[in-house]
């Protein structure tokens, strides 16, 4: 009998191994950054709260900056989709709805407390917030900008003023805590940012 003869296929483990690690990291950094009141979030909490040696942190990011960012952006992606419906008004009340509702979901809302009270007084982290938070008003850019290609909105609509007006509310409730983000404010706000349209 010929040795060589196909055996049965093994299954390919690492890259899910791989993967599932990578998000242990992801997940403890997010979960420190939220309970951390204030103290420092290192690398070596995160691979020690990840079940993780340093070096394998290292591989994927350089830094622990990266490493947040990398958790956040994910996060958001994961809980605030890009909607595409064609409809102007459609997509920007369900990108208020859904970005409302991450931002205050257990396993972000500490995590961005924390960061944006840190970033006061920690230039590393000042820089990983406006990061993080230039590419959520890209996200909502791109829905403005595929509206105003339909005709939704004027070709000379100032989109990033009404970005500013989408995360001006936003960040002002989010931080205060004054007053809900909640699915009627996303109505309201949509039909601010989009009267008559």
């Amino acid at each position: 009998m010929d040795s060589t003869a196909a055996q049965p296929a093994r299954p390919h483990t690492g890259r899910r191994r791989n993967e599932a690690t990578r998000q242990a990291i992801l997940d403890a950094s997010l979960r420190l950054l939220g309970e951390s009141a204030g103290a420092p979030v290192t690398i070596d909490a995160i691979a020690r709260a990840a079940g993780v040696g340093k070096q394998t942190v290292y591989r994927w990011w350089p830094s622990k900056g990266a490493v947040l960012l990398d958790a956040l952006t994910e996060r958001s992606a994961l809980e605030v989709p890009p909607p595409d419906s064609g409809s102007l008004r459609t997509d920007l009340r369900t990108l208020m709805e859904s970005t409302f509702r991450g931002a205050q979901s257990s396993s972000t809302a500490p995590a961005l407390r924390t960061l944006v009270r840190e970033a006061a007084h920690d230039p590393h982290l000042e820089e990983l917030l406006r990061t993080f938070t230039a590419q959520r008003r890209a996200a909502v850019r791109a829905v403005l900008e595929r509206g105003r290609q339909r005709g939704e909105l004027p070709a000379d609509a100032d989109l990033d003023l009404l970005v500013d007006q989408f995360y001006g509310v936003f960040w002002y409730r989010f931080i205060l805590g004054h007053a809900p983000l909640d699915d009627a404010l996303a109505e309201r706000l949509t039909d601010s940012i989009l009267p008559g349209r």
